[in-house]
């Protein structure tokens, strides 16, 4: 049901709901089973949005790259669940995402820290029930902190890391955000 065409304060019937946490939580184990196939098949194109970072990964093979990417940096990675919320168009998750970073985040050299961030997660459905798009919201800063927290900078060898990751990191700033995500339209609030 998409919410530009359907009445806003109106939910879907509850088999939908259902249907649509069914295909969102299944969506969650995949991921942390690191089953690729599967998580994919969710989608019938897959396409993410990650906020904090501006970015946009859509199609099969930019998805697939974005997992193995970040799976090298977090080989462990996984999540908890908070809250699972529906709302006309999606499945609104709060949760925690966890990992151990062991593997280079880019230009950002392992640090060996964890990290457990607090999230949310937009899974948006269209009018014939597709999952269209994962947008994602975190802060940035709350996991760089808790990876820097993991360098020992009493030492000549912690130092060195943390100048490599503060490299890695200004390396990585400043990039242009995808204009799909600067190209709003403010709804139009009808009464």
């Amino acid at each position: 049901m998409n919410s530009s065409s359907a009445n806003r304060f109106v939910l879907p019937d509850e088999s939908v709901l259902r249907a649509r946490e069914t295909l969102v939580l299944d969506h969650f184990r995949d991921e942390v089973a690191q089953d690729w196939d599967a998580t994919l098949s969710t989608f019938p194109h897959p396409h993410y949005e990650l906020i904090a970072l501006m970015k946009v990964h859509d199609g099969d093979s930019d998805v697939r790259a974005y997992y193995d990417d970040t799976r090298v940096a977090f080989p462990d990675q996984h999540h908890e669940i908070i809250a699972l919320r529906h709302s006309v168009d999606a499945v609104i998750v709060e949760f925690w995402l966890l990992g151990t970073h062991l593997g280079p985040l880019g230009k950002i050299p392992p640090t060996g820290a964890g990290h457990r961030t607090r999230m949310n997660a937009y899974f948006v459905f269209d009018e014939n029930e597709n999952l269209v798009t994962e947008r994602v919201y975190f802060d940035q800063l709350t996991i760089l902190k808790q990876l820097l927290a993991g360098v020992d900078r009493r030492k000549p060898s912690g130092l060195l890391k943390l100048a490599r990751v503060l490299k890695g990191v200004l390396s990585m700033a400043g990039g242009k955000p995808d204009p799909r995500l600067l190209d709003t339209t403010p709804p139009d609030f009808v009464k």
